[in-house]
């Protein structure tokens, strides 16, 4: 059967890791970087027949009820993570020493932070933020535009922002938006507005096709 594993763009390969696969139990992973000089293709066939990837939902929900992890892989141009599922797989013993539990230690690409957190319902919803690094940048940057005279320099900035607004990315941008005023009214000028802050997430095809 048709396995699609190539995302066609950033937001595509956040989108679909969180969204489709971390939220439904994927929790464990190996990420990594196909060296140059290395078909990519070629790459995706060897680990999709390796660990038995490309099969039906129905042969996942059997797996899945006979304790069997099941597994999916997934590509951005030369990034790649495979993931699996609690249970039984050979997965856990070939890469023992290198699979990451994504609870515990996010997955950085691209400038995000994606992870996995408890939530008050007790059960374990996907999290995408930006990078604590990058964020540190983007608020120095913002608060640093943000002390110019017009607003609308800051304002501008902050529509330029490329990271898709999941929940966890808004409060980080209005905790942004705060810094930048405080900076503001202290240096005695007008705040930017909150609609400033962007707040709408794009959905995507991750694997093609015009975005929703």
């Amino acid at each position: 059967m048709e396995y699609r594993c190539v995302a066609t763009s950033v937001e595509g390969f956040v989108q679909q890791l969180a969204v489709a696969y971390i939220t439904h139990g994927y929790w464990f992973y190996v990420a990594g970087e196909i060296p140059e000089g290395k078909d990519p293709a070629a790459v995706d066939a060897k680990l999709i027949d390796r660990y038995g990837i490309a099969i039906s939902k129905w042969t996942r929900c059997r797996r899945k009820k006979q304790g069997l992890a099941n597994m999916q892989y997934l590509r951005h141009e030369r990034f790649f993570v495979l993931l699996a599922t609690k249970g039984r797989h050979e997965f856990f013993e070939r890469e023992r020493a290198s699979f990451r539990d994504v609870r515990r230690v996010p997955i950085k690409f691209a400038g995000y932070s994606i992870g996995c957190r408890a939530g008050r319902d007790g059960r374990w919803h996907a999290s995408v933020r930006i990078d604590r690094a990058e964020h540190a940048g983007i608020k120095a940057l913002l608060v640093e535009i943000g002390l110019r005279p017009k607003a609308s320099a800051v304002e501008r900035e902050f529509a330029e922002i490329r990271h898709e607004l999941y929940a966890p990315v808004r409060r980080q941008l209005n905790e942004t938006w705060r810094a930048v005023n405080r900076a503001r009214r202290t240096a005695g000028l007008e705040s930017v507005p909150i609609e400033a802050v962007p707040w709408k997430r794009r959905i995507v095809q991750p694997f093609g096709g015009p975005a929703a």
